[in-house]
């Protein structure tokens, strides 16, 4: 008779409409495994007469101070609320990659403001490789193909997201891989965690302050002479300048003070 579909239906008839009538993964929380997803398979199955998800991923809940983040409770985090905030997108997308989607992740902003500053500073750090000349090349190095497999095993694990940004951390601040491969093995890896790296770009050149080139010049000399008390000294003093000194392995840079 005359109605409107059903919660289950809705999502058998939406999923057959653009994926077709047998799929791989079908994601959805872990409330909806007893009643929604059972009702979805049974009337899908029924239907077509032939198994219709290989795979079923079910996330943990999102809690808050006050329990389970649900609309019904009241205020309820959207992207939109985040942004007003002063956090990008991909602030919230690295909070969430830094739990594993069968543990229950507790948000709060300070945890928030953490990944906010961890994806910055790998910003900053691809913007210094690249300002080094840094390029996009295959990967032929074992200590870099080594690498690539760890978060290959990490991802390839039921999707284990946080074993995968330590090894992303590892090559940050491994100086023994050149700058091309620490740049490759990080586009590659944003292949999966999806945090828009590959959109960076180098900074913009700006005129530097001729005394601190000839005090950067000075720290290298130190360095090479393996004068540490006297390289430290001279980064101090380009810090009082302004300037941050960024030792990558293509050699050191100047980023300006934020």
């Amino acid at each position: 008779g005359r109605g409107f579909p059903g919660w289950h239906i809705e999502c058998s008839a939406m999923s057959m409409t653009y994926l077709g009538e047998r799929f791989d993964i079908h994601c959805g929380g872990i409330d909806a495994i007893p009643v929604h997803h059972t009702n979805e398979i049974a009337q899908s199955e029924a239907a077509t007469g032939a198994k219709w998800v290989n795979y079923w991923l079910h996330g943990e809940f999102l809690l808050d101070e006050t329990g389970k983040m649900s609309k019904s409770g009241g205020e309820f985090l959207t992207l939109s609320f985040l942004k007003e905030k002063g956090f990008d997108p991909m602030d919230y997308r690295y909070f969430t990659l830094g739990g594993h989607y069968r543990s229950q992740l507790r948000f709060s902003f300070e945890s928030l403001a953490a990944a906010k500053n961890a994806r910055g500073n790998i910003v900053k750090h691809i913007r210094g490789l690249l300002k080094a000349g840094a390029e996009e090349t295959g990967l032929s190095g074992e200590k870099a193909l080594g690498y690539r497999q760890a978060f290959l095993d990490a991802v390839r694990n039921d999707l284990n997201t946080p074993k995968a940004l330590s090894t992303l951390w590892a090559v940050v601040k491994d100086g023994g891989l050149t700058a091309d491969e620490q740049y490759s093995l990080l586009i590659f890896f944003d292949t999966v965690l999806g945090l828009g790296l590959d959109e960076v770009t180098a900074p913009e050149d700006r005129e530097v302050d001729p005394e601190a080139l000839r005090l950067l010049k000075e720290r290298n000399e130190a360095k090479a002479a393996r004068d540490w008390d006297r390289a430290d000294g001279l980064r101090s003093r380009l810090l009082e300048l302004g300037y941050v000194v960024k030792d990558l392995p293509g050699g050191s840079v100047l980023e300006e003070k934020m």
